[in-house]
C-alpha cells in the first residue's frame, strides 16, 4: 500500500462526509403573516414582549377573578329566586291554614263536630260563681 492509496481513501472519506453534511433547508418556526411581521419588525420586539408578561399576566388574574366573581354572583341570585319562591309558597300555605283554622273554630263548626261525642250546646247563659271570703269550712 502506498501513500497514494491512503490519501485517495483519505479524499473518499471527505466526500462522504461532505454528502452527509448536506444542506437542510432552513424551516420557518413561525408562519409569514401580518401578526409575526408586526412582532419581528414592528413596534413590539421580543425583549418588549417579554417585559410584559408580568403585567399580561396579572390582567389575566384579574380577568379570571372576574369570571368567577360573576358565576358566585349569578349563583347567589339563582339561590335568592329559589328561597323568595320558597318563602311565597310558605306564606300561601300559611295563608290557607290560618282561613281554615278560623273556619272551623266558628261555633256551628265546632257544634257539628263535638255533637258525635255526644256533648251538646249549653242553652242557658253562663253564670258568675262567687265565693264568700268569711265562709270557709
Amino acid at each position: 500500500m502506498t501513500n497514494r492509496l491512503r490519501t485517495e481513501i483519505q479524499e473518499e472519506e471527505l466526500e462522504e462526509q461532505k454528502l452527509i453534511v448536506e444542506e437542510k433547508p432552513v424551516k420557518k418556526d413561525l408562519p409569514d403573516n401580518f401578526f409575526t411581521q408586526f412582532l419581528r419588525n414592528g413596534v413590539v420586539t421580543t425583549d418588549a414582549a417579554t417585559s410584559a408578561l408580568p403585567f399580561i399576566f396579572y390582567v389575566a388574574f384579574l380577568g379570571m377573578l372576574y369570571i368567577g366573581n360573576r358565576h358566585l354572583s349569578e349563583n347567589n341570585i339563582r339561590d335568592i329566586d329559589k328561597i323568595s319562591k320558597e318563602v311565597k309558597e310558605l306564606s300561601w300555605e300559611y295563608k290557607s291554614s290560618k282561613a281554615d283554622l278560623a273556619f272551623k273554630s266558628t261555633l256551628t263548626e265546632v257544634a257539628k263536630r263535638v255533637d258525635t261525642l255526644g256533648i251538646k250546646e249549653a242553652n242557658q247563659p253562663p253564670q258568675k260563681i262567687t265565693v264568700k271570703e268569711d265562709v270557709q269550712e
